[in-house]
């Protein structure tokens, strides 16, 4: 017999449209990818169903599992799927999120995946094997013959999933298997050592303390030469179909990104091709490195987005002391200031996306844009993340702290953002380097501040400050977190009092550059519009 009946809760948000959002769909037209946006809401529209929903929320909930023997006691090294986790690569694999964009010689090609990697944020552990491949392709170039042999399988759309010889595949999926237990970030401290072979192959041999996506077909690795740290391709099953000795000691038990098996594994005497120059390994894979800082930056702005459209819905259909809690005058604050935050994510991530593609078509001052941009906005956009997560999650109460909420997962999810492809001091310093290294770079990153000058007095006045921290390098390292903040944020308020409506620009420039800001969400000072700022996070799902 019921006892109750249930009052005041919060109807679920699906089949609604993740790419119904304004900031990114403008970005995609002016950033030269407009041809993609029916493609961009398909992804959006098929995101947002209670199908796609459920299978991010599955893959999560049921993990991979590692089989190291079969049960004949053979060495098998497999990792087990469920079905939920393949049905998301297979889309993801279908729409091109992978590789597919180098494939396609048209302007705007890289800026319709950025957008697509956005919208299709149902689950964040299988993005990880779909990133990689995106990552590996421009590394993998430095090699033409390998390129050329394995470059079509993996911008193929098509997900062909088994251990089997790569060559018989109609498909690939590449990871990375760079970091060791005593360096970390410092791959330099790497002691894998590979050892020259008659057939011009290379044996490897040690013990890689990360690897995610272990059922991928090829790796990217780091090992030591006689000439120094080196790049190779190592494929997990070699040609002919026997298996490369690469053992799968554990996985790791992760704090989020659970869907995404991440494995210690040792190479023994492991097969691998030489990828560029012996000893120029860490050059070789820097174009890798800018491809997946990017994609941090997206799942940074993605995971925003999802949040503020979590906790807006919520808010709009829960009520207390007898009204919305939308409508109450502090939601409405802090709803305003974490749409504020995604917006300014979105349109720097547009505008990173837009110079990578330019930069791959030959354009050597987007190139130099990108470099010191991207640094500076993978660190204080991840760092914000996690910040945005925990607000989002609030806002929704005890609700919120609920796994069935899926505000949990989101929160889990955002630090490792921040900690892939560098922490926040190695992508802080790693933005001096490059300061200090290409000294062109400071000079592009300011002209692109002064397409800005005028529109807004305390986005001047924080670029004049900015510049001064300039003047002196003494104990520069120690400011480093300092400057790259300004920097960041000085580059998002170019790009929103440019682009975004006035009641954007308008808090963005009273809060974020206003050093009285109190920095907690929420704190927005008064005066600005902040029902025209909330109108903004639009959430249209049938019979809401």
């Amino acid at each position: 017999m019921s006892t109750h009946e249930v009052l005041n809760q919060v109807p679920p948000l699906v089949d609604h449209n993740t790419a119904d959002d304004t900031t990114l769909l403008e970005g995609v037209e002016r950033e030269g990818a407009g041809w993609a946006i029916d493609e961009v809401r398909e992804l959006g529209k098929r995101a947002g169903s209670a199908r796609a929903q459920d299978a991010g929320r599955l893959a999560e909930r049921f993990p991979p599992r590692l089989h190291t023997h079969d049960r004949f006691g053979n060495r098998v090294d497999e990792v087990e799927y469920i079905p939920a986790y393949h049905e998301l690569m297979n889309v993801a694999v279908e729409h091109g999120l992978h590789g597919s964009a180098w494939a396609d010689d048209r302007p705007g090609a890289h800026v319709a995946r950025a957008a697509k990697f956005m919208v299709w944020n149902v689950d964040a552990g299988h993005g990880c094997p779909i990133s990689m491949t995106y990552a590996v392709v421009p590394a993998l170039r430095a090699s033409p013959e390998l390129s050329k042999r394995f470059e079509p399988l993996l911008t193929n759309r098509h997900y062909d999933f088994g251990l089997r010889d790569p060559d018989t595949k109609r498909g690939l999926i590449a990871g990375m298997s760079m970091t060791e237990k005593q360096g970390g970030s410092d791959v330099r401290a790497n002691t894998t050592r590979a050892v020259a072979q008659s057939d011009g192959s290379y044996l490897l041999t040690g013990h890689k303390w990360f690897t995610s996506a272990p059922m991928s077909d090829l790796f990217l690795t780091l090992a030591q030469t006689e000439a120094g740290l080196t790049c190779f391709l190592v494929p997990r099953v070699l040609p002919g179909g026997s298996l490369n000795p690469m053992q799968l000691m554990r996985l790791k038990d992760k704090l989020g990104n659970r869907s995404n098996a991440s494995a210690e594994v040792e190479y023994d005497e492991a097969t691998g091709w030489l990828v560029g120059e012996e000893g120029r390994g860490v050059r070789t894979i820097v174009e890798m490195v800018n491809m997946t800082r990017l994609d941090c930056v997206i799942g940074a702005a993605a995971g925003m987005r999802t949040g503020l459209i979590q906790a807006t819905h919520h808010t709009r259909h829960r009520f207390a002391f007898g009204k919305a809690l939308s409508d109450q005058p502090l939601m409405r604050n802090v709803l305003a200031d974490l749409t504020v935050e995604s917006e300014a994510t979105t349109a720097a991530m547009m505008r990173l996306a837009g110079a990578n593609d330019r930069a791959i078509q030959g354009d050597e001052s987007e190139a130099a844009l990108r470099r010191i941009a991207l640094a500076v906005t993978k660190y204080y956009a991840c760092k914000r993340a996690p910040m945005h997560a925990a607000e989002a999650l609030e806002c929704l109460g005890g609700n919120g702290y609920i796994e069935d909420s899926g505000m949990p997962r989101l929160y889990r999810e955002m630090p490792l953002l921040s900690i892939w492809e560098g922490s926040g001091n190695v992508a802080a310093l790693d933005a001096l380097r490059a300061i200090a290294r290409e000294p062109e770079t400071l000079d592009v990153f300011f002209t692109e501040l002064d397409l800005a000058a005028g529109a807004d007095a305390r986005l001047d006045e924080a670029v004049v400050k900015l510049k001064k921290e300039f003047t002196s390098f003494d104990d520069i390292e120690q400011r480093a977190r300092r400057i790259v903040e300004q920097m960041a944020l000085v580059f998002q308020g170019a790009q929103i009092v440019r682009y975004a409506p006035s009641e954007i620009s308008d808090a963005f420039c009273a809060s974020r550059l206003d050093r009285d800001w109190g920095g907690a969400f929420g704190t927005l000072p008064t005066g600005l519009d902040l029902e025209a700022i909330n109108a903004r996070t639009h959430v249209d799902a049938p019979g809401l």
